[in-house]
């Protein structure tokens, strides 16, 4: 490390990290560079686009705009984590595959990480509680139809399943 770092501590996808960290990196690049987890994409890098979107404590957060040191002591979900385990995908993932809810896959881990919470949340959205719940994740690829159709298609199945 060639500048100022610090130590921290921070549980990712349930797992606990113990790293030294340069105080100048955020989050996202932290995450993707320092631990090799890079489903947590970088767009825009000023908080705009979405795809960096990460639940920091249960609550979205861009990670491009946090540094890693304050996310010491506390705990992150990224796209690596929504999955119950390797051989099976979380009922918002089925859903997006089996409703077309992404093309080129940029915004994915941003849009499945928002929808985590916003679905927690809300958990019979309409159409339209759905498009202002995603509004805040750009995607250029597909139209927002088939996300929608996921989000809402996710939230009938994690009803079912209760």
């Amino acid at each position: 490390m060639s500048g100022d770092t610090r130590n921290i501590t921070v549980t990712i996808n349930g797992k606990t990290y113990k790293e030294e960290v340069e105080v100048r990196f955020t989050l996202a690049d932290f995450m993707r560079q320092q631990l090799g987890l890079t489903g947590t994409h970088l767009g825009c890098e000023h908080g705009v686009c979405g795809a960096c979107t990460i639940l920091f404590d249960g609550l979205s957060a861009r990670s491009c705009l946090m540094l890693a040191v304050q996310a010491d002591g506390h705990e992150i979900l990224t796209v690596e984590g929504i999955a119950p385990s390797a051989d099976e995908l979380h009922p918002l993932q089925e859903a997006f595959r089996d409703n077309h809810g992404l093309q080129c896959g940029f915004c994915t881990p941003g849009m499945l990480t928002t929808l985590i919470e916003f679905l927690r949340d809300n958990p019979d959205p309409t159409e339209q509680e759905v498009r202002i719940g995603i509004s805040g994740n750009l995607c250029r690829c597909t139209g927002y139809q088939g996300i929608v159709a996921a989000a809402l298609d996710a939230a009938k199945r994690l009803r079912d399943a209760k």
